[in-house]
């Protein structure tokens, strides 16, 4: 059994460190932890991840950022891995955003920025068990 990861996305680097700092605070060192500042550099570290034979569990990204948002982002991960648990994370998205994610990405859930941590890991928790599932 490979390596499993948790991907956070977001354009700004402090919502990734506390993003980054909450997950490893809950869950050590279960999952990888691994961030990127754009829907560009998510599909890259996607890629080399999957080279390396790690398997992404979850990803959480924020929608508003700049060249693609969010919802279009999941959306093509989706595609390519429609086993991925999808989260959206972000104080920006609209409800047609957030309805498009659920219907062509299957979205898992909605955060809305700011998040408190106990909401955070308690939706992380639930896209697990989903992840465990689908391997038993």
């Amino acid at each position: 059994m490979g390596k499993k990861a948790i991907l956070c996305v977001d354009d700004e680097r402090i919502i990734l460190t506390s993003l980054r700092d909450q997950i490893t605070h809950h869950f050590g060192g279960r999952y990888l932890c691994e961030l990127a500042e754009s829907a560009d550099e998510a599909l890259e570290v996607i890629e080399e991840l999957t080279e390396e034979d790690v398997s992404i569990l979850i990803i959480v990204s924020d929608w508003l950022m700049p060249s693609m948002k969010g919802d279009e982002f999941l959306i093509r991960v989706h595609q390519q891995f429609p086993g991925i648990v999808k989260v959206l994370l972000t104080g920006y998205a609209d409800e047609e955003a957030i309805q498009r994610t659920r219907e062509k990405a299957n979205l898992h859930s909605y955060i809305p920025k700011p998040w408190d941590e106990e909401t955070l890991i308690k939706i992380l928790e639930t896209g697990l068990e989903d992840t465990t599932e689908e391997d038993a």
